[in-house]
């Protein structure tokens, strides 16, 4: 058995997946040679962010597993695979605390006018100015998966009402008040004070926060993206910043990354960019491994595996997702 590897482990993590499966040839194939070393693996784990011979992989017949390193699954569901008898599962949950960290951060950076003061800091300007307050808003959440339900937990302790969306409206949280499918997002739109993306980038997904869904919410509303950048039209948020339809928004992905030259949104008013760090951690790499190597373990011993994607919907099923390896029950 032969297994692939393609996110930055060091040789520790190596030697941990080994001892998972005894059998196994690990490679390290990194950035610089995965497209090389993928048609030959057995198992693949990794994100490749170069371009990947996806044809030649499925015409080999030899890959029977991808693991995806990342909760986002875009950069492997391409038609070819999800038309074949390759497995995948996703990462969701391992890196929830991080990016659930980071999204409440942005939310926060956008109430309290951080942006503002730090450039008044630049200019030696010391001038009060209104800010804004998180703790009692109304919070949406678009996708209660791995990210979302521990969103809603780090924000609980915030006194927020919390209206959530998901593709599997079921096992709401108790700190949620109300779970829909996404056919309520109009009416979710209408309600909330500030808005977290947290959703799969899928067919039905993309382009979901357009004109139109931004006119929907109230005038001021705040926007945090910690998903995938083409949930949202680009040109729809800036003009939503420009008109004051949007008090201000903050997104740490972007439909095209790093963003051009020209993109609108670098000259978009009161609006955050960070460079898609959201699920950045000292331990994102052991995490990262730990699960792997636990359902490395399960697919040796030929037990079912933890985040089991539906290749179809693009995304996990409720009874097939965990968080660090454990199955999650809220």
């Amino acid at each position: 058995m032969r297994i692939v590897l393609c996110y930055p482990v060091e040789p520790r993590h190596i030697a941990d997946i080994a001892a998972a499966a005894p059998a196994a040839d690990v490679v390290d194939a990194g950035q610089q040679r995965v497209a090389d070393e993928l048609p030959d693996a057995d198992i693949f784990c990794g994100h490749p962010k170069v371009p990947v011979p996806w044809d030649r992989v499925v015409g080999q017949g030899r890959l029977n597993w991808i693991q995806s390193s990342a909760a986002g699954l875009d950069h492997c569901l391409v038609p070819v695979v999800v038309g074949s008898g390759i497995v995948v599962t996703s990462a969701s949950g391992v890196l929830a605390d991080q990016v659930s960290e980071h999204a409440v951060g942005l939310a926060i950076a956008c109430t309290r006018r951080l942006p503002l003061f730090l450039a008044q800091q630049t200019a030696r300007e010391f001038v009060r100015r209104p800010t804004r307050d998180l703790t009692g808003a109304t919070v949406g959440i678009v996708g209660l998966g791995g990210v979302g339900r521990r969103l809603a937990t780090v924000l609980a302790p915030f006194r927020v009402r919390i209206l959530a969306t998901d593709w599997f409206p079921v096992h709401k949280p108790p700190e949620v008040e109300f779970l829909g499918p996404p056919s309520s997002l109009p009416d979710l739109l209408r309600q909330v004070d500030v808005l977290f993306l947290c959703a799969p980038l899928t067919a039905q997904t993309r382009g979901m926060i357009n004109a139109e869904a931004l006119a929907l919410m109230r005038p001021g509303g705040i926007l945090v993206n910690v998903a995938r950048g083409p949930l949202v039209d680009a040109a729809a948020l800036t003009a939503a910043l420009e008109s004051g339809q949007l008090d201000s928004a903050a997104v740490d992905v972007t439909p095209e990354e790093p963003p051009a030259a020209d993109s609108p949104l670098w000259r978009a008013p009161r609006l955050i960019i960070t460079p898609h760090v959201a699920g950045q951690s000292s331990r994102r790499i052991d995490a990262m491994t730990d699960f792997f190597c636990d359902n490395l373990r399960r697919y040796v011993q030929k037990k079912p595996l933890w985040n089991l994607v539906d290749k179809r919907l693009g995304f996990p099923e409720p009874s097939q997702r965990s968080v660090a390896g454990e199955p999650e029950t809220g």
